[in-house]
């Protein structure tokens, strides 16, 4: 909860469907809170952080003054240290936008997507899920995840399971969600879902103190 709001963390694997749940809430009036928007914007064009991570990993990083994404997801993917030191760069940043957007939820309960809301809770620190009352995970089979991923990101099968190794386990997301969307059916089997979980999240906000 932050500042009296109920808010839902959103989460799942590679491929999951988390934008397309996200949008569905958007659609309802529903603020919702985007990890990943909130990175893209911090690194764009021009941006102090941009700099940084050009003076720490090299011009190389850059395409047209813009960061090249998937050299930068590739090369710290293969390198710890660099995935170390790319996360002390942008993790605070992205925390400090983030509890600044919590803080603006106007709607009846907000939505905080975060792809790795759940790795993230390591040694007692429980990361963006602290500012979570429920966590709804958007679950897939992994022959779904790597059919989607592999359309929408043009990478390989051996890349995306490589993706999902370094993410938590299925099996793990799963026990530590409140909620869980079954996003292999059809769309409106989706929405149908979203809708309960729509009113239950209207429900439970109601009661929030």
């Amino acid at each position: 909860m932050v500042n009296g709001k109920f808010i839902v963390g959103v989460t799942g694997g590679i491929g999951s469907g988390k934008t397309a749940v996200c949008d569905w809430f958007i659609a309802q009036g529903i603020d919702v809170i985007d990890a990943d928007k909130i990175s893209h914007d911090l690194t764009k064009k021009g941006s102090p952080i941009l700099q940084t991570l050009k003076q720490t990993f090299g011009d190389w990083i850059l395409q047209n003054d813009e960061l090249n994404r998937q050299a930068l997801r590739q090369f710290v993917f293969q390198n710890p240290d660099a995935l170390k030191q790319l996360n002390a760069i942008m993790h605070p940043q992205i925390r400090i936008k983030i509890i600044q957007n919590l803080e603006c939820i106007s709607s009846d309960y907000g939505i905080l997507c975060v792809p790795l809301l759940l790795e993230n809770i390591k040694d007692g620190d429980k990361g963006l899920s602290e500012f979570c009352d429920r966590i709804l995970v958007v679950d897939v089979p992994v022959d779904v995840q790597i059919q989607r991923a592999s359309q929408r990101d043009n990478q390989t099968k051996k890349d995306i399971l490589a993706i999902i190794d370094k993410q938590i386990s299925r099996d793990r997301r799963l026990v530590l969600a409140d909620d869980v969307i079954d996003n292999s059916g059809t769309l409106i089997n989706l929405q149908n879902q979203l809708i309960n979980l729509h009113q239950t999240y209207l429900k439970l906000a109601q009661k929030t103190p």
